[in-house]
């Protein structure tokens, strides 16, 4: 059953594919901000999949982070998340990120409850209407 409290924890290693640079967001060789959203969306994602009735799933709508600390090439990241509200299929997610030196981003995140077939059927509508 979705209920507030859940948590969600992804892990990973920053390697020169995961840099401002390479994701174009910068020039500098260290985390990029678009890595840890994804980092982010994936860890609230996982956590809640086990508790969706079968053939939905969630959708990012919102993103509010900082990204308070650079991390070089190397470090260890951890992101953590909490479902904190659910109003209906909507999910609110408090996020933070860490490096071995401490917090490097914080912030909530969105998600909505989809039915995929439905959701996927309007995507495509999109096509054929431009």
């Amino acid at each position: 059953m979705l209920q507030t409290g859940i948590k969600g924890r992804k892990t990973m290693t920053v390697t020169e594919d995961d840099t401002a640079e390479a994701a174009g967001s910068g020039v500098l060789r260290v985390f990029a901000t678009p890595k840890m959203i994804a980092l982010i969306e994936a860890a609230a994602s996982e956590s809640v999949s086990e508790y969706l009735e079968e053939g939905t799933s969630t959708v990012g709508t919102r993103i509010d982070v900082t990204h308070s600390a650079p991390s070089p090439v190397g470090s260890a990241i951890v992101c953590e998340t909490i479902l904190t509200e659910i109003d209906r299929r909507r999910l609110v997610f408090s996020v933070t990120a860490r490096d071995g030196a401490g917090e490097i981003g914080s912030g909530i995140h969105e998600r909505f409850v989809v039915g995929n077939a439905r959701f996927m059927e309007k995507a495509e509508s999109r096509l054929a209407d431009s």
